[in-house]
């Protein structure tokens, strides 16, 4: 049941790492816009703070999940290896 329930996890986690190679490409494409209008503004005071308040969002949004999955598979591996030891012990 262990090993089961180890590999459906370890497959999310593959599906997840997926999904965050998509976040990444979400990010280039929302951060564009941004670039642009910091271009359009003149590189004002005002403009360049919006700028990297909205990039540190979409940065944010894509480094803080990548966090949580190394952890979890963190866990997911030290689980895998105490199941094993118990195994063959």
């Amino acid at each position: 049941m262990t090993g089961l329930l180890s590999t459906l996890l370890s497959s999310l986690l593959k599906i997840g790492a997926v999904a965050m190679l998509l976040n990444e490409v979400r990010g280039l494409i929302l951060a564009a816009p941004v670039m642009y209008a910091m271009y359009e503004a003149g590189g004002s005071l005002m403009a360049i703070w919006l700028g990297v308040s909205s990039l540190a969002g979409i940065a944010l949004s894509v480094v803080v999940p990548m966090f949580a999955l190394k952890k979890v598979q963190a866990k997911l591996d030290r689980g895998q290896t105490s199941a094993n030891a118990a195994v063959t012990a």
